[in-house]
Formats: structure tokens, sequence, C-alpha cells
């Protein structure tokens, strides 16, 4: 049994200790990588979406949806987990809140792939790539719609462009490190759970 995909957690028994910690680890790495921010445009790349990335592929689509919205809640209450240290409702239904909602399609884009078709590591990097550009979508319609509530206007052109095509290839570099991140780490990872139920 794969322990990444998040079948301890769901044991019909007692819950798995060490899976909630890892599932809580990887909230407060996700709110650790929104804080590292290099402000290029409206929406800071940030690494975040590598937090988001190595929680999937670590704990599963189940626990690393259940990661993603502990960062999400723990954001709404007022603890700083987004970039640039925000936080509050404010932050989440901003102008970039929908992307950060958009991780949470990304988990469900993550299970619905991975178990309709397999859970071999290029359906879960194919199922990464596919979620971040509903991400994308999801997140830039947000801005658009939140955008043109104001004085001024935003078409989708002007706001894929400053959104979306400045962080494509830093997506596709941060998705790539936490591959082989997973790759490195999952091995060891699994052994600690296999000597936990001997």
């Amino acid at each position: 049994m794969d322990y990444f995909q998040g079948e301890f957690f769901m044991h019909k028994r007692k819950p798995d200790i060490l899976n909630i910690t890892l599932i809580a680890l990887f909230a407060c790495i996700i709110s650790v990588c929104s804080w590292l921010t290099v402000p290029v445009s409206a929406v800071p790349v940030t690494l975040q979406t590598f937090g988001v990335f190595c929680a999937l592929l670590m704990l599963g689509g189940k626990n690393g949806f259940l990661s993603i919205l502990i960062y999400i809640l723990l954001g709404l209450i007022g603890i700083p987990v987004f970039s640039g240290f925000k936080a509050g409702p404010s932050a989440l239904f901003g102008l970039t809140g929908g992307y950060i909602i958009g991780f949470l399609l990304m988990a469900l884009v993550f299970i619905l792939f991975t178990k309709l078709m397999d859970d071999k590591l290029i359906i879960k990097v194919i199922s990464l790539i596919v979620g971040l550009l509903i991400c994308y979508a999801f997140g830039t319609f947000w801005f658009i719609i939140i955008y043109n509530a104001g004085e001024t206007q935003i078409g989708i052109k002007s706001a894929l462009s400053l959104c979306v095509l400045p962080f494509i290839i830093p997506d596709l570099l941060k998705l790539a490190l936490s591959v082989a991140v997973y790759k490195a780490l999952s091995p060891v990872l699994s052994k600690a759970a296999n000597r936990k139920n001997v």
C-alpha cells in the first residue's frame, strides 16, 4: 500500500497520528512557501504552488486536499499565511483569492485522475498540470470579476498577461522540483510507514 495515498487516515479503527501530523505539517509548509515572494506583477511569484504540489504528491489526493483546506482556513481566520503575510476574508476574497481557492480545485482534479486512471507518477504529474490550468482559469475569472467591480475595467487578455503568462514557466519549474523531492523522499517515508505497521 502506498502510504502517500492517505489510506491510513481513512482507516476504520482510528486515525493515524503520523498521517494527521503530516497533513498539519504540509499546511505549515504551504504557509512558509507562501511567504517566499518575488513581486513581479499583481499576482506575486511565490513557492506556494510548490508546497501544494508536494502536499498532493506526498500525501495523496484526500490528505493533500485536507492540508490545502487547513492552510486556507488558517488564512481565513486571520493567521497571516498568505503571500505578503496577508490574512483574513479580505485577502482570501480579494483580487487574487481565486488562485488560492483554485488550489482546492487542483486537489479535486488530482483525486479524480488518480482514482479513475492510475496512481503512477506520470498520471499524477499530468493531473497537476491539468489542475494548474484549471486553477489559472478560475483565478483569472475571479480576478476579472473583482477588478471590474471597481471603477476601472480589465479584459481577459490583459488579465492573462498580468496574472498567468509570467507564472507558467516558474510554476512548471516548481512542479519539476516537487517531483524530484517526491522521488527522493517517497522511499524513505514509505519505509517508515512499513516499520510502523509491522
